[in-house]
């Protein structure tokens, strides 16, 4: 139960679960190499006590582990796990309400308390006072990355109709006038999206607020994907254990245990371009016009604490977020999306591509043979649903005997391409909406997305080597690798443009159409480096499915159309090359890379950090 930032920092010094460090450390591209290094050591939590250029310290890998990230919510977690259950079955109140009377308590604790108390803590700054952190080389300047954005409803204003989200916010760069205006990154769907579309009706501002640091519990919240009702606040005074204490000054809420806090305005039709930023997909998103953020006021407790962490090709320090969020929503999804039962964004693809999932297939019995139906609804319906609907391939199937996982991706996708109808199981949705990070499509926001919706017997048995006709491929197409059980890895020559890729595959399929040996081989994946793409399953799902748009690039051996649906008899194909128009991946500065070595060397603050 922390009241500060500070108190959870210091309880993990305690615990032997951080470390100070004293040395100056530079916020341009440094303190950022040291998170992704220490994130990647399993290391323990950081407090830079030196930052150049600002008075503040800075706190990362707070929640670097899973371990740790349940260690800060130790006290609570079970509860919130209790409650989050009573919300999407709650019959089992009634059914034993002893059992349940303390989750109804805590739910009761946890409301939003409003207070005069915290208003004399805070003095006021100026946004080039805070630590300007700047991630990656390309950067379109200094970002907030563990922000907590509050807004609320024009139409239901109050804390109890607010939303509190995690978006990222530009402190400076680009054309933004420094210390008056930030730029945040959202897209329209989101809570704050909505608030904004409902505000701009009556052609007034939209007033946020931005907090930073505070209590742990108020960071997760702002990331949580909360079911239907369930606010944020009360979640995060559910989650810490202790309310969330807030007031208004010259109309903006102000979080009370918040280390800092920055007000303003987000003018109707305002834009002004955001980015580059290096993201979690792997890539930079790149400029674009956002929502331009009028600077009000920015607000400092003393001795504050600016957390940060760093996006970048996962896992990451936001995949224990993700890790923590499974632990406490439970099978929730399940009446999100009625007969899903499980359902996995696979992070090292860049959790939003790729989904694999398990459903529920009650209609075989009365329709003899197997074949996907129910599934088909289940699919159309998940794609359709709050953050599932920015996946760009699903994978769904039925199990019965749940023998299966979707957590255990290589297995899950071994049992996929032993049963695929290759000629049945692909379900397209061409010229769509994709999420906005995804730079596959030929222009933002737009691209397609593939359901492979599979219930079957096994119908085939994987090739465990690569077939020899892979092997004897020409100069065009060479170095095949065996990712997994059925699946290939095969380079080729750099992708040029969609005209000459559509020739190769042709080639490609002339070279392969009448070889029976690739009735074992369920997916063929073109790509630039073979053995990188087949070194571990991490590599394989970021290239395939972080680098292909499926109309563009799917293809496969023997292919159809058939009454508008796409089929083939071979194997399936994805052009998994880099296309032109894709964003550029990011790269650790490989001379920052030298510079932070001196925290590990002997004397160094970080010396025996492995």
């Amino acid at each position: 139960m922390y009241k500060s930032l500070e108190e959870c920092l210091l309880d993990l010094e305690k615990n032997h679960q951080l470390v100070r460090v004293k040395e100056e450390v530079d916020p341009y591209l440094e303190m950022a190499a040291i998170q992704l290094r220490m994130y990647e050591a399993k290391g323990p939590a950081l407090l830079f006590e030196n930052v150049k250029g600002t008075q503040f310290r800075c706190a990362a890998n707070i929640f670097g582990t899973l371990e740790r990230s349940k260690f800060l919510f130790r006290d609570t977690l079970k509860k919130v796990q209790n409650i989050i259950a009573l919300r999407e079955n709650p019959i089992n109140a009634i059914k034993s309400p002893l059992k349940n009377i303390g989750s109804g308590l805590a739910a009761i604790n946890a409301l939003p308390l409003k207070t005069s108390a915290g208003k004399g803590r805070f003095r006021e700054i100026k946004i080039s006072d805070l630590p300007q952190i700047h991630h990656w080389q390309m950067d379109g300047g200094a970002y907030i990355t563990l922000p907590q954005v509050y807004t609320e409803n024009i139409d239901k204003p109050g804390i109890m109709h607010s939303n509190l989200g995690m978006y990222r916010i530009q402190l400076s760069g680009n054309e933004f006038v420094a210390d008056k205006e930030i730029g945040l990154h959202y897209q329209i769907h989101r809570g704050i999206g909505v608030h904004q579309s409902l505000t701009n009706k009556y052609n007034k501002p939209l007033k946020v607020s931005i907090f930073v640091g505070g209590p742990p519990a108020h960071t997760l919240s702002a990331v949580m994907p909360l079911p239907e009702g369930l606010s944020e606040i009360l979640f995060a005074g559910l989650l810490g254990g202790r309310r969330f204490r807030y007031f208004y000054e010259d109309g903006f809420c102000i979080s009370a245990d918040a280390d800092f806090v920055i007000t303003g305005e987000i003018y109707p039709e305002e834009v002004k371009p955001e980015g580059p930023f290096g993201d979690h997909y792997g890539y930079y998103s790149l400029k674009h016009d956002f929502p331009l953020m009028r600077v009000h006021k920015v607000y400092a407790k003393e001795h504050a604490i600016w957390p940060y962490t760093v996006v970048g090709r996962p896992p990451q320090e936001d995949t224990s977020f993700g890790q923590l969020i499974h632990e406490i929503t439970g099978d929730a999804i399940g009446q999100e999306v009625p007969g899903l039962k499980e359902v996995h964004a696979v992070d090292a693809a860049g959790v939003h591509p790729l989904l694999l999932a398990i459903g529920e297939e009650r209609y075989t019995p009365f329709y003899g043979n197997k074949e996907p139906l129910e599934l088909l609804t289940i699919a159309n319906r998940t794609l359709g649903t709050g953050q599932l609907s920015l996946a760009k391939y699903l994978f769904l199937t039925a199990d019965k005997k749940n023998i299966l996982s979707t957590h255990h991706v290589e297995d899950y996708l071994q049992f996929i391409f032993e049963r695929i109808d290759l000629a049945r199981d692909l379900h397209f949705f061409t010229e769509t909406t994709i999420d906005t990070l995804d730079y596959t499509g030929t222009k933002l926001n737009h691209g397609s997305k593939v359901a492979f919706v599979v219930h079957a017997d096994k119908r085939r048995a994987l090739c465990k080597e690569v077939p020899v006709c892979l092997k004897e491929m020409n100069n065009e197409f060479y170095n095949p690798q065996l990712v997994m059980p059925g699946i290939i890895a095969l380079q080729a020559n750099q992708f040029s443009n969609y005209d000459t890729a559509e020739k190769e595959m042709g080639r490609l399929n002339d070279a392969l159409k009448d070889k029976k040996e690739l009735g074992s081989t369920g997916l063929i994946v073109i790509c630039d480096d073979s053995p990188f793409t087949a070194k571990h399953t991490a590599n394989f799902v970021w290239v395939t499915f972080t680098r292909s748009n499926p109309s563009h690039d799917i293809y496969g051996i023997n292919s159809f159309i058939k009454f508008k649906h796409f089929g083939c008899d071979g194997p399936l194909v994805i052009d998994a090359r880099k296309k032109p128009h894709h964003a550029p991946e990011l790269v650790i500065d490989e001379q920052t890379a030298k510079n932070i070595n001196r925290l590990w060397q002997k004397g160094g603050s970080l010396y025996g950090i492995q």
